[in-house]
């Protein structure tokens, strides 16, 4: 329940509120002047201030302010023996939820606290829910200890406060929507929109219309007007991932809404202002595409004031096994398996792996192999082949030889290790089965 204050420098009224207000399962602090309040507000953890207008040290209305201004979180009543308008209005401006008489109003206090109990728990879960999104999204929850990694982090810490626009580089899958979203939340825009889109997912004209939005009658389908994504993400981010992608026509319109801050609707005469910030990403070399006339050499410099290039996979592979615990953590508990450690044997083979498609095709190989796996310890059969190291020097996961080696893997385990068990599973005779351990390094 809410922590209620009451202010009010006649006892006998203050001891009556705090009663009824405890009655109705508040907790309740009390104090009989504007110097008490202050200290009660300094130390507890106050909901909704009660307060007297008339004190002996001080003005309620003004009080008000203070307290808005100080403690956004907290809300404040006002009570008065002799009500005016032109302090009930100057109330409300200072930041009063409401303004009462007493004696007339006292029937009203209960269901007022009420509303305004309401408003404060609502307030409270939006904070705690933004202060957990805000975690999921910082540069802390960022997986890895590589050098290559951590400095692109302190680079993206660097321009986070800032509003300079920054370009994101990197191959398809390291993560570039991640940073941003870091970037955004730990920026002054936190508490606002962070809003994506994808370049390559749209043609020339309904791309424009996504980013701007449109007026009623532009075009076939325009029923309504329709607001745009540079609209949506008011105040906050603006992320356009593989901007690289942008048909050409379209990049002056992205160039004059980061020089100017404005933007026209499609089928709109009227500019408009736009509050936001933008972050761009891409795995394409913008240099080369302005060589071959695809991209703008003057958007280039104005979206990469601030360039963080991030690292591939392969430039970090001492976080493989970081990011692989993550992953198998996330899905294991997805999928309601007991999967608890990743085996040595299949942590090397997703070590010396390519990983072309980078972080995102290391999770989607976690995810398949967490399905696969039926122990408490993941282990390198449910792993995909092309994972999969031959221990043969100059092997292929895709010769014969490796899948007979996984195989007879598989059935030990499933035989608790039961050679002879194994061996009758596989119908091959016991001396066959210890010439094949011995050949393959099977332990």
């Amino acid at each position: 329940m809410a922590h209620i204050l009451v202010v009010d420098d006649e006892e006998k009224l203050r001891a009556l509120l705090s009663r009824v207000i405890a009655l109705e399962g508040y907790k309740v602090s009390d104090t009989p002047s504007l110097k008490g309040a202050r200290a009660a507000l300094q130390t507890q953890d106050i909901d909704v201030v009660l307060c007297d207008v008339k004190l002996q040290d001080g003005n309620g209305v003004e009080f008000a302010k203070e307290v808005h201004e100080k403690y956004p979180g907290i809300e404040i009543i006002l009570l008065t023996a002799y009500g005016n308008i032109a302090d009930g209005v100057q109330a409300i401006k200072n930041g009063a939820f409401d303004y009462i008489v007493k004696g007339d109003d006292n029937d009203k206090i209960v269901p007022l606290l009420s509303r305004v109990a309401e408003k404060v728990a609502l307030q409270n879960k939006v904070k705690r829910l933004e202060k957990q999104l805000g975690g999921q999204h910082s540069f802390d929850s960022i997986t890895g200890n590589s050098p290559a990694l951590q400095n692109a982090i302190a680079l993206a810490r660097k321009v986070a406060p800032s509003e300079a626009a920054v370009l994101l580089t990197g191959e398809t899958g390291t993560g570039k929507e991640v940073f941003a979203q870091a970037l955004h939340y730990s920026s002054p825009r936190a508490g606002q929109a962070f809003v994506a889109l994808n370049c390559s997912a749209f043609g020339k004209d309904l791309l424009e219309s996504e980013l701007f939005g449109h007026k009623a009658g532009s075009f076939t389908g325009a029923n309504k007007d329709q607001k745009g994504l540079v609209e949506e993400a008011k105040g906050g981010t603006l992320f356009l991932d593989e901007i690289g992608e942008m048909p050409l026509e379209l990049q002056p319109k992205i160039l004059r809404l980061l020089e100017n801050g404005t933007y026209i609707r499609v089928g709109d005469t009227k500019e408009q202002k736009a509050n936001i910030r933008i972050i761009a990403a891409t795995n394409r070399n913008l240099q080369t595409s302005i060589g071959e006339g695809l991209f703008r050499n003057d958007l280039y410099y104005r979206i990469a004031v601030f360039n963080i290039e991030l690292p591939s996979l392969r430039e970090r592979v001492q976080d493989i096994p970081m990011l692989a615990q993550y992953f198998l953590g996330v899905y294991a508990a997805k999928t309601n398996k007991n999967i608890k450690a990743i085996a040595k044997e299949a942590i090397d083979a997703l070590q010396s792996h390519e990983w072309k498609g980078n972080v995102r095709e290391l999770k989607n190989v976690m995810e398949r192999a967490v399905i696969m796996e039926d122990g408490t310890t993941l282990e390198l059969q449910s792993l995909p082949l092309d994972v999969i190291q031959c221990t043969t020097p100059g092997g292929s996961p895709f010769q014969l030889a490796t899948v007979e080696r996984l195989h007879i893997q598989k059935m030990l385990r499933y035989t608790g290790g039961n050679k002879a068990e194994a061996a009758r599973l596989l119908e091959i005779g016991l001396a066959t089965l210890y010439r094949k351990i011995e050949e393959y390094g099977i332990k």
